[in-house]
């Protein structure tokens, strides 16, 4: 009870950063106080974790992972491209960061171009503004060059065909679930985080069979 009394000063401070003005309490659960009350699948509310994987596009291995309490992907690019560079080198000038719109930060945007990293993700509430008669790939108001310019990119067909790839990455997160991810049995971030490595150490240890497989049917 003294920890969940913890943390739900800290949801109510978030509440307050957004500006919500609700007026609805700040809760949290006695039984998990790092669990935050999440939006799920059938409509309903339930205390949960934000699971993400970062996966090489060709390959399907996770090449990221972390946990989040956020019920919400903003922000989260840079945090990712942070650990990956830092487990396993800088990327690559020219990499490309094919992320869901929920992703899309003006921070995160920028300091992926600063690091020569072209993202491809699509602006958010497309079909509304172009039903509204706007262009929803054109500068706004307050942009900076980079936002603008990953506007206009994402405006051009051949940058919404390379979009569609992303959706080969959407096969780990499966293949994840129908091995078990799907209910946590313990509660924490740290040990709800260890769960979810272990869950992609076994999927990379299945692709590199594959992978190795795959090399060995090609040399023959």
């Amino acid at each position: 009870m003294k920890r969940a009394q913890e943390e739900v000063k800290k949801v109510a401070e978030a509440r307050e950063k957004r500006k919500k003005g609700d007026g609805a309490s700040a809760r949290v659960s006695t039984t998990d106080p790092e669990a935050r009350r999440m939006k799920m699948g059938d409509g309903g509310t339930r205390p949960a974790y934000n699971v993400e994987f970062a996966t090489a596009l060709n390959s399907l291995v996770i090449v990221g992972a972390d946990l989040i309490n956020a019920g919400s992907d903003a922000g989260q690019m840079e945090p990712m491209v942070q650990q990956i560079e830092t487990e396993q080198g800088p990327l690559p000038e020219g990499s490309e960061y094919q992320v869901d719109g929920g992703f899309v930060t003006k921070e995160d945007l920028e300091s992926m171009a600063r690091r020569r990293v072209t993202v491809f993700a699509p602006p958010k509430e497309v079909e509304r503004q172009q039903q509204q008669g706007k262009d929803p790939y054109a500068a706004k108001r307050g942009d900076s060059l980079e936002v603008a310019e990953w506007r206009r990119r994402m405006g051009t067909a051949e940058a919404r065909a390379k979009y569609k790839q992303r959706g080969k990455c959407e096969w780990p997160n499966a293949q994840c679930r129908n091995r078990g991810l799907q209910q946590f049995v313990v509660r924490g971030l740290q040990r709800v985080k260890s769960a979810v490595l272990w869950y992609v150490l076994v999927h990379n240890l299945f692709r590199g069979v594959a992978l190795r497989a795959d090399l060995a049917k090609a040399a023959a």
